[in-house]
């Protein structure tokens, strides 16, 4: 009996430290914590992520000037080892009076994939014009696909109800859909409108609003131990809350903002966190954070439509947080 408690044991510390070691090579290997760097005319903001089959889906904002204007766009990059990624692909149209932009994640409903992302209209903004936000007209909306690769075009989400018009939703952006824990079929959505707002739909067609609490922007919310976990960006970092039943929230933790006194490339904002709960995968084991820094100037000097870059970090507890080069 002790001979095969011992031999259970050291089996188990070998297959453990196997596996740790898998994990730190992986994310070792990263040598920057730049994914995709921005210049002085690109901008890559707002990350998505979606893990699906051992490919990262990384969807994201690219800004780019184009013939003197500023146009916003939802791009797609893949990558299988958080190293390589494959060149942006765009999926949206292009036009500044929509600016389809801000994905804020993926879910499968359906037998498809329904991302959530945003309008960000800015008609005649050109490359030489101070620092323009979107205007009033911006919404929330979804685009669906069978294979990842193919989309259909944006469908606005009423999250006001269906007999709301357009034109009296009010401004609203970076939209996140999470399935409620307790309740299977039935959907949130998460939308900046009053800190942040949130609305629930069985069919992600007919919405009913229900209530909205104190939040920055870029929401993410994750599921865990009977609590939602909601991530978002105030005018410089990531904050966490967390809530039980989506009514009663609590500031949790310490603000994140990684190593920003260390980056030039960030120096002037980290915002946008997307967490992943990757902890149960034997290759990485790990929370990955994927956010957007600019610098070396703050947003409202400039770098908002350029010097804009993609970054990641990982942790154990959300709390402590490494990144390469740390």
């Amino acid at each position: 009996m002790y001979f095969k408690n011992s031999l259970t044991l050291l089996l188990f510390i070998v297959l453990f430290t196997h596996q740790t070691e898998g994990q730190e090579s992986i994310l070792k290997a990263l040598k920057s914590p730049v994914i995709l760097k921005g210049n002085d005319s690109i901008a890559y903001r707002d990350p998505a992520i979606l893990f699906h089959q051992n490919v990262f889906y990384l969807f994201y904002t690219l800004v780019k000037a184009e013939e003197g204007l500023i146009y916003s766009y939802t791009a797609i990059s893949k990558s299988k080892d958080l190293i390589h990624w494959s060149p942006g692909e765009i999926i949206t149209p292009k036009g500044q009076h929509f600016n389809f932009c801000s994905p804020g994640n993926v879910i499968r409903f359906n037998d498809e994939w329904v991302l959530s992302l945003q309008t960000y209209p800015r008609p005649g903004l050109g490359v030489n014009d101070p620092v323009t936000y979107g205007t009033s007209e911006a919404r929330i909306y979804t685009m669906r696909s069978k294979d990842l690769k193919s989309w259909t075009e944006p469908e606005l989400l009423k999250v006001k109800g269906l007999k709301v018009e357009q034109e009296d939703m009010g401004r609203m952006i970076d939209p996140y859909l999470v399935e409620d824990k307790d309740e299977k079929g039935k959907w949130w959505c998460f939308y900046k409108q009053n800190g942040v707002s949130m609305s629930y739909s069985y069919d992600l067609n007919n919405w009913t609003y229900c209530c909205h609490t104190s939040s920055g922007e870029n929401v993410t919310v994750l599921t865990e131990n009977n609590e939602y976990l909601l991530f978002h960006s105030p005018e410089n970092g990531i904050h966490i809350k967390r809530s039980s039943n989506l009514k009663d929230w609590k500031d949790w933790g310490d603000l994140i903002v990684l190593g920003q006194d260390q980056w030039q490339w960030a120096k002037g904002r980290i915002t946008a966190g997307t967490v992943v709960n990757l902890r149960r995968n034997p290759k990485y084991g790990k929370y990955l954070m994927f956010f957007h820094g600019s610098g070396p100037k703050t947003e409202e000097e400039g770098d908002f439509d350029k010097n804009a870059s993609i970054g990641i970090a990982w942790s154990d507890d959300l709390i402590n947080w490494e990144w390469p080069g740390k």
